[in-house]
C-alpha cells in the first residue's frame, strides 16, 4: 500500500473540503451568525414553518432550535408568522433576514462556480453522482 500524498485526489478532496468550509463560514462570521444558522435562513426561505417542523427538517432537538431563533429573532432576521392552511404560530424570515440568506445563497454559488466553472454540465453531473456514490460508501 502506497503512503498518503499530497498529490493524490483523496488529499486535494480533503483540502480543498476544509478550505471550502473555511469560507462558507467567512461571510457567517462577518454577520455576527453562528454555523448552522445559514441552514436555518436556508429553510426558512423557502416558506414559513413551525419550530416543530423546522426542527424535524433540521434535525435539530427543539430546545436547541429555539435557542438559536431566539438570538436570530433578537437580531431582526426571523420573527413570528402564522403558517400553513391552519395558520398555526410559526416563524419566517423577516425583510433583512431575507436579504443576509441571499447574500449566503450568492457567496455559496460563487464557490460553486469556483469549484465546477470549467466543467462541461455532463462532467458537473458525473462529479456529484462520483461523489455522491463516496458520501454513501464512507457512510456504510
Amino acid at each position: 500500500m502506497s503512503k498518503p500524498s499530497s498529490r493524490s485526489t483523496l488529499y486535494r478532496l480533503i483540502e480543498a473540503g476544509q478550505l471550502a468550509h473555511r469560507a462558507l463560514l467567512l461571510p457567517l462570521a462577518e454577520r455576527g451568525l453562528e454555523p448552522g444558522d445559514d441552514a436555518i435562513l436556508f429553510e426558512l426561505g423557502r416558506s414559513g414553518a413551525t419550530q416543530a417542523d423546522l426542527a424535524a427538517t433540521l434535525g435539530l432537538p427543539l430546545d436547541n432550535l429555539e435557542a438559536r431563533l431566539a438570538r436570530l429573532i433578537d437580531r431582526g432576521l426571523v420573527g413570528p408568522q402564522a403558517v400553513g392552511p391552519e395558520l398555526a404560530p410559526g416563524i419566517a424570515l423577516t425583510d433583512r433576514g431575507i436579504r443576509i440568506r441571499n447574500g449566503l445563497s450568492d457567496h455559496w454559488t460563487q464557490l460553486e462556480e469556483a469549484l465546477l466553472g470549467e466543467l462541461k454540465p455532463k462532467h458537473r453531473k458525473k462529479l456529484a453522482t462520483t461523489l455522491k456514490r463516496f458520501v454513501d460508501l464512507l457512510k456504510l
